[in-house]
């Protein structure tokens, strides 16, 4: 039954959160500082996202193919390759370096 009270408090608490973000007032929103926020923040949770599956495992901070793969996307990135070749390159190259060793 414990699971269901949690099911249930997480949905409440989604509703809420929900309901909190429609009733912000519109001129809030519109003011250029949380209009950059809101455009910097997707990217910046994406980064700590890729960050954290790249180089943690297990509690603990190592340097693999995932490393290997990111560095090759972030060169492709830096020669302005298209999105499907940069993840082309970060799965050849890590493939590549968990074939060799």
């Amino acid at each position: 039954m414990s699971v269901w009270i949690a099911i249930g408090a997480t949905a409440l608490g989604c509703y809420l959160v929900k309901l909190l973000g429609l009733s912000v007032p519109a001129g809030m929103l519109e003011r250029p500082l949380v209009q950059r926020l809101a455009a910097l923040l997707p990217v910046a949770l994406l980064a700590a996202l890729t960050a954290q599956q790249t180089f943690e495992h297990q509690l603990s901070l190592v340097l693999d193919a995932r490393a290997a793969g990111l560095a090759a996307a972030a060169l492709a990135l830096l020669f302005r390759a298209p999105f499907l070749v940069v993840v082309a390159a970060a799965v050849l190259v890590t493939a590549g370096v968990r074939a060799l060793g």
